[in-house]
């Protein structure tokens, strides 16, 4: 396969681009200094402002609170179409444990005097947008899509949690916490593999763009938000992140990634 050319020429669903387009994001960022808040995705406060650790955190924790709640709805439907009912009943206990998560985030932003539903709302487009975008077409591409795009979600949002609080990310950690999905996918797809060998490349080319895919969308959707923009440009203690921090960040992403890929013997 020949190189791309150019930046042009790149889409968005390589590592590179993704690394381009932090640095981008980076540079408007520091551009803009003044931001405002559609009307409708304004986040909804019961208690005083004062009351809430940071804006920052009420991003952060809704969107993982929307990301535990459409995991549940997707290990839901994964499970009605699991191949025995040993996977269906592996996979409804998966989505159980997915939806106690949610409750788990929804309750600590109640107890931090926000809306949850208003949390999570801006990110409900954009996350759904890019599950249909990546739709699987089999249950192996399901089962990959769950291991290896999990996975990356859960670093990245981990990454962001460093720059928060110690609450929240304590938080941020029991709620990424795996629910056996790792163990049951990588399971599912080595036996598979081992029967038929050649449907590994097409697993890997999915991995691959599983990858350029999540990373950009996790970064667009995040450095969206005002709040986490400024979280980045102005931390609590530190100096903030530069164009080379944020690329590292995505060379860790894609070094755990390539870890992920080497368990079922699939090139990253």
């Amino acid at each position: 396969m020949p190189l791309l050319a150019n930046a042009e020429q790149m889409s968005w669903g390589t590592p590179r681009s993704a690394k381009l387009a932090i640095r981008k994001l980076l540079v408007d960022m520091r551009q803009t200094r003044t931001f405002s808040w559609p009307p409708v995705i304004v986040p909804v406060y019961r208690l005083p402002l004062s009351v809430v650790t940071s804006p920052a955190v009420i991003d952060l924790l809704g969107v993982l609170a929307y990301g535990e709640l459409a995991s549940f709805e997707r290990t839901t439907v994964d499970a009605s179409l699991a191949p025995t009912l040993e996977d269906n009943v592996a996979l409804a206990q998966m989505a159980a444990a997915e939806f106690s998560h949610y409750e788990q985030i929804s309750a600590h932003l109640t107890s931090l005097g926000a809306d949850p539903i208003a949390a999570m709302q801006p990110f409900v487009s954009p996350l759904n947008q890019f599950h249909n975008t990546l739709t699987p077409r089999d249950w192996l591409e399901g089962l990959l899509k769950t291991y290896v795009g999990d996975g990356i979600a859960k670093d990245f949002y981990r990454e962001i949690s460093s720059y928060m609080d110690a609450e929240t990310a304590k938080l941020v950690t029991e709620v990424l916490s795996d629910v056996g999905h790792t163990e049951f996918a990588i399971s599912r797809l080595s036996a598979a593999i081992e029967h038929d060998p050649k449907i590994a490349g097409r697993l890997a080319l999915w991995g691959r763009r599983l990858m350029g895919e999540m990373i950009s969308q996790a970064t667009l959707v995040a450095l969206s938000r005002p709040a986490l923009q400024d979280l980045f440009l102005r931390p609590p203690s530190g100096e903030a992140a530069s164009a080379t921090d944020l690329t590292a960040m995505v060379n860790r992403l894609t070094v755990s990634h390539a870890k992920r890929m080497d368990v079922l013997g699939l090139a990253s």
